[in-house]
């Protein structure tokens, strides 16, 4: 493997890991933070609809029930959330290693020997497939794209990576959101039939 080669192996693993570990990161702080919020978000709009008989519709009451269902899905990874945290942290050492390498291998020249960086490489590429937990929370993959793109130190994945803003730093399922937004509103100014909408989105 040539020097310019084994760079951009370097910071294709580092952008997996890195976005693994804030990815990690994210479904903690989700199932940190959300219960929270969600507790207050219905009890603050509870008091308000005591004052205010407006807020006391079917649509608010069902709109809290969706709400009691989210805070249920996000209890089931409550057990396991310290976890996530771990193996966040572990991956951050990862990709704090893998940055340091990298920069040691641009440090050398084309004709220099790569044997033992190569090796060293390869081992963190398998702490990186040991520590990961697959199961991660809906959502946390928007929160990973922020906290990796807007907050995370990546220029030396950029390098190699060249990341543009639409194609890499929001998510597919941002637009795909937008897009359904965007339909259902347009369904909702008109008047038009809900199951022509979905018949238009589905």
């Amino acid at each position: 493997m040539n020097r310019s080669d084994f760079l951009k192996c370097i910071a294709e693993t580092g952008y997996n890991v890195g976005f693994g570990a804030k990815k990690h990161f994210a479904t903690y702080d989700l199932v940190e933070k959300s219960p929270g919020w969600i507790s207050f978000i219905s009890i603050a709009f509870g008091i308000y609809s005591l004052a205010f008989k407006e807020l006391s519709t079917s649509f608010l009451s069902a709109s809290f029930t969706v709400l009691g269902v989210v805070g249920l899905y996000v209890s089931m990874y409550d057990a396991k959330k310290s976890d996530y945290e771990k193996a966040g942290v572990e991956l951050t050492k990862i990709y704090n290693q893998l940055r340091a390498l990298y920069y040691s291998v641009q440090s050398k020249s084309d004709s220099d020997d790569l044997t033992n960086l190569i090796s060293e490489y390869q081992q963190l590429e398998s702490q990186y497939y040991s520590v990961g937990l697959s199961k991660q929370i809906l959502f946390s993959d928007w929160c990973a794209h922020y906290k990796f793109f807007w907050q995370h130190q990546i220029e030396w994945v950029d390098e190699q990576k060249n990341f543009s803003f639409f194609r890499d730093k929001v998510p597919l399922s941002f637009y795909m959101f937008l897009v359904v937004l965007i339909v259902m509103a347009i369904c909702f100014i008109y008047k038009a039939n809900l199951s022509a909408c979905f018949a238009v989105l589905f």
